[in-house]
Order: structure tokens, then sequence, then C-alpha cells
């Protein structure tokens, strides 16, 4: 049985991601000690102390990182650069066969942004971005994001390491998809239509990423939900990984629009 290894476990994503593999043994990091999960504190920009917890491991999910896209460069040079050449040296150090890394819609959200103050915002018709459109950082968050694919390159040509850097959208429960949109129809309102990431899709894409035979390494992919409002390319996802996403932020939204229309009909 494959044995997989998930930094960042007590966070959002990394909760789903536990959930994603009841059928595999899981070593489970996080920061600091977490009231109802079963974790190892891992200081991720300390390198022996990552060698030493990956020791015995196959896969790496890694999504410890500073989350925040308004943090300053100080805030996230250390977890967000430092900590994934880290990841990626006990990887190798270990010889896993892969690793996961959370990359970020951050990485290239720079042109549809309304500015470095509201980076979770969509102007206009925004073109669609596939995994191999040029790097565009929003914010220092995105910037780390991309040195980590970068590194991810690296590995993956360098010592023959299996990688898939898996851009994450915004994940949210349905009710808090509703709350974020909530009728209105400005820029965080389009960015939340556009990025959201529903809890099933998002077991489902890191499930993939992890397990599904790569036909090429190192490998970029979207992790959104079929959103029909995207501009994330879904098409390599899915082709490369068999993701199948069943959940769009339109039909959770225009469901409800439909309830009150009920409610209020006559």
């Amino acid at each position: 049985m494959t044995k997989i290894a998930i930094t960042g476990a007590s966070g959002n994503v990394g909760r789903q991601a536990i959930e994603a593999f009841p059928d595999h043994d899981l070593a489970l990091f996080s920061h600091s000690e977490s009231a109802d999960l079963d974790t190892t504190p891992i200081e991720i920009s300390d390198r022996e102390t990552f060698v030493d917890a990956l020791e015995g491991q196959d896969v790496l999910i890694h999504l410890a990182a500073n989350p925040s896209p308004r943090a300053e460069w100080d805030e996230v040079s250390g977890p967000n650069v430092e900590g994934v050449y880290n990841a990626y040296a006990a990887a190798v150090e270990n010889d896993l066969e892969r690793v996961v890394f959370a990359s970020s819609n951050h990485a290239v959200n720079m042109d549809n942004t309304v500015s470095p103050i509201r980076p979770e915002s969509t102007v206009g018709n925004p073109d669609v971005i596939r995994p191999d459109s040029p790097p565009a950082p929003d914010t220092y968050y995105g910037v780390t994001k991309v040195f980590g694919e970068a590194m991810g390159h690296y590995y993956a040509t360098r010592h023959g390491l299996d990688v898939v850097s898996l851009r994450i959208g915004w994940l949210l429960t349905r009710d808090e998809l509703r709350e974020e949109v909530a009728d209105r129809d400005g820029a965080g309102e389009r960015y939340a239509r556009a990025m959201w990431l529903s809890p099933g899709d998002c077991r489902r894409v890191i499930r993939a990423a992890a397990t599904e035979s790569l036909r090429r390494t190192p490998l970029t992919a979207h992790g959104i939900s079929r959103n029909a409002e995207r501009f994330l390319s879904l098409s390599e996802t899915m082709l490369e990984l068999g993701y199948q996403p069943r959940d769009d932020a339109a039909e959770v939204l225009a469901d409800d629009e439909a309830g009150r229309d009920g409610l209020e009909a006559p």
C-alpha cells in the first residue's frame, strides 16, 4: 500500500486531503498540534527534521505554507520558499516516488485582479489560462508559488521525481460560496464563481494528483470545480489525471435562485 505524507494536514485543504485517502497509510504533519487530529508537529524550515519525517514514505502532498495572499515577503519567504526547497530535498533524500505541490491560482492571476490589496478579484472577461501559460503572480504569495513550480521542474528533470504542481482554487463549502456571492456581481463575486473548488472536487483532484500514473513529469494542473465561469482550463487536468469534477458554482447558485422563486410563487 502506498504510504502518503501530508504536510499542512490540519488546514482546510489538508483535511479534505485526509478524507481523500481512506484506504491509504497516512502520515500527517502540521505546524502545531491539532486538538481534533492526530498530527505530528513539524517546522518545515528545518531541513533535517523534514528529512527524518519522510523516512519510509512513498508520496508527499506538500500543503504546508503561509496561505495568505496579503502576506508581506518576510512572512512568506521562510515557509513558502525555504520550506519548499526542504520538501523536495527531503523527498529525494528518502527516495520518494512523487511530490504533489500545492500551487495556487495566484501564480497566474495578475492580469485579472483589481489590485494587490484585492487579490481575490476578477475583472473584465479573462482570457483562458492554461497550465503552460506564462506565470503572472499577483502577490508575493503568488511569487512563491511560481518558485515552487520551478523547483518542482528542477527536481523532476534533474532527479526523475514525479511532480504534480496543483494550482488550487478557492475551497469553500456550498454555504460559504453562497455567503461570498450573496446576489452580488462585483469583482470578488466573479472570482468566487470562477475559482470555486467544492470539498468533494477537492478530494477528487488531490487523490488523482497523488495516485494517477503520469505520462509526463513535471505536470502542472488546475484544481477547481467545473464552474461555468472558470478561466483556468480544466482540460489538461481531466486528460492527464483523469479528474472528473462534479460541481459548478453556477448550478449551486441557480438552485438557490430557483428555491427562492418557488417560495415566492403564489
